[in-house]
């Protein structure tokens, strides 16, 4: 079993270790487009408070729960500006994953995770957009490898079952 993580508190080990998951709360939560933007503005308000962090070891759950914030910030700004354009297709029309356009089964995943709820949402967009393994969840987020385990089980059992009713194999 891997060792709980406890990196050191400066700017760059934290970038190094959290840029991933922070890059996918920020992507499940927020959308595709502004993903790149808001993990940059995660890690300003991390550097910002990054002195008042008392127990290193939570250094995992301080980080994502910035970036939760970071994020859920962000959606309420956005929803009291003025829309243009649909926010339910846009996001995913061309994201910023791996600077790559998606094939439609790929764009179809993306909009079903988006709907799911948000434990699982999460977890899979770590696990499947971010490359992230199931421990390297667990350590990074805080979860409980158990809890990361059951997340990532139905999420795609309910990510299949809406794929399969779309005629996906």
């Amino acid at each position: 079993m891997p060792e709980s993580h406890a990196p050191s508190l400066d700017l760059s080990t934290l970038y190094r270790d959290y840029a991933r998951v922070v890059h996918g709360i920020v992507m499940a939560r927020a959308g595709w487009r502004d993903a790149d933007d808001l993990t940059q503005e995660v890690f300003a308000a991390a550097a910002a408070k990054l002195g008042n962090l008392r127990d290193p070891a939570a250094v995992g759950g301080w980080i994502c729960a910035i970036a939760r914030n970071v994020a859920s910030d962000h959606l309420r700004q956005k929803m009291r500006r003025p829309v243009h354009a649909s926010l339910d297709g846009d996001d995913v029309a061309e994201p910023a994953v791996k600077g790559r356009t998606p094939s439609e089964l790929q764009r179809r995943v993306l909009t079903h995770i988006r709907d799911l709820p948000e434990a699982y949402r999460e977890t899979l967009i770590l696990r499947l957009v971010e490359g992230m393994t199931g421990p390297e969840i667990a350590d990074r987020t805080g979860l409980t490898h158990g809890s990361v385990r059951v997340n990532l089980s139905r999420g795609m059992q309910q990510l299949r079952t809406r794929l399969e009713a779309e005629g996906w194999p």
